[in-house]
């Protein structure tokens, strides 16, 4: 648990994770977006039963939009359960739909969602405007990473010593 602005409790847990989105993209900048959800929706990510593989965030006349999101049916739903794959409204501010939509029109890039979670009760998502890496690109940084480990496994065999 942590502590709200107010010095309330607040439960902050993530959903899911666009661990892909990392691999595959360069992450230029991020934000916050809300979501408009059913009730059964709310209750299937409260369970955690949420994909955000192959999803993506377009603006649209003004609008911002998720497709592809992957919310599983609510178990004890009845007839009026959500539809899995639906589109779904981010909201924003319109300031921040502008922005969106200009660094989208660049070449090569995309809104990506990163992560999905929970915040004061409300379902959020970060939204990342994003770049294609080239697989020159990922090579590099799985050197790179791998070099790191290397170093830190040096460093922790120096302290032990």
């Amino acid at each position: 648990m942590n502590e709200g602005k107010d010095g309330d409790k607040t439960r902050d847990f993530a959903v899911a994770t666009n661990r892909r989105a990392l691999h595959d993209y360069f992450v230029e900048q991020t934000v916050e977006c809300g979501l408009v959800l059913t009730g059964t929706e709310v209750k299937s990510l409260r369970q955690g039963k949420a994909q955000l593989a192959d999803s993506y965030a377009i603006v649209d006349q003004g609008q911002a939009w998720l497709h592809h999101l992957h919310i599983s049916p609510y178990e004890q739903g009845n007839r009026a359960n959500h539809e899995p794959m639906r589109v779904r409204k981010l909201l924003l501010h319109k300031r921040e739909i502008e922005r969106m939509w200009a660094a989208t029109r660049q070449k090569g890039y995309a809104l990506i969602p990163l992560r999905l979670y929970f915040t004061r009760g409300k379902a959020k998502v970060a939204l990342g405007v994003c770049k294609g890496k080239k697989l020159h690109d990922k090579r590099a940084t799985i050197a790179a990473r791998d070099a790191d480990r290397e170093v830190r496994r040096e460093l922790r065999g120096r302290e032990k010593a």
